[in-house]
């Protein structure tokens, strides 16, 4: 499955106001926006962050003294332009809840139990296909206060680098099946079906480390 944030397909951005994802109703701007031309060095600068990538940042399950807790899966994709092509050497960064749904932050007062041996933060650079991997935990579901019961679905937070600083987007990664997906207002406030689904990740048998860990397949275009 693929994710695509272009020009050509902002009508299946999110509005800005999504009054049932509440947060949105202070974040969201009350005047219109005032485009700004990028300069040169914005567009040309450099990129901050691949030199510190370290050998094993890429595998959330080898951070800590012992394995965490909970299942093991592969996370892989292409990072592509728009005419499919795979962008080299891109920084992708992604950070998570653990097993039982919680993240290490102060604010995260779920009273699931924190992991040790899980941060729930890895980075990569994509090779030269724009091929990147990650081995993680498989992140639970938690609740969030948005409206009476709510829960998030399982998903992974993505980052990735352009070509320059001021290129980055934002993303989440979602599991095939949740039950969660139509009670959630941030899945949902993307109201493009087909955008929509190319959020949510492709299970891959194919990949899957037989007797060690499962695999989801998620490009980012």
């Amino acid at each position: 499955m693929t994710l695509i944030y272009t020009l050509q397909s902002l009508a299946a951005h999110p509005p800005r106001l999504s009054p049932a994802y509440k947060s949105t109703v202070k974040r969201s701007p009350t005047k219109p926006l005032i485009p700004m031309r990028h300069t040169l060095s914005e567009l040309t600068g450099p990129v901050y962050g691949h030199e510190t990538v370290r050998e094993n940042d890429h595998d959330l399950t080898l951070q800590g003294k012992g394995e965490p807790l909970g299942e093991r899966i592969i996370v892989h994709g292409h990072v592509l332009d728009e005419e499919g092509r795979g962008v080299p050497n891109t920084l992708v960064e992604l950070w998570q809840a653990n097993a039982c749904g919680r993240y290490i932050h102060v604010v995260d007062q779920h009273p699931a139990p924190l992991d040790p041996n899980f941060t729930g933060a890895g980075r990569t650079q994509s090779d030269e296909q724009g091929y990147y991997r990650f081995v993680t935990i498989k992140p639970g579901a938690y609740p969030w206060g948005n409206h009476p019961n709510a829960w998030r679905p399982a998903h992974i937070h993505f980052s990735v680098f352009g070509y320059s600083f001021v290129s980055r987007l934002v993303t989440q990664m979602y599991f095939p099946g949740d039950p969660l997906f139509p009670f959630d207002p941030i899945f949902n406030s993307v109201t493009d079906e087909k955008a929509r689904n190319r959020m949510i990740s492709s299970f891959d048998l194919e990949n899957t480390k037989p007797d060690w860990a499962l695999c989801y397949r998620f490009n980012i275009v």
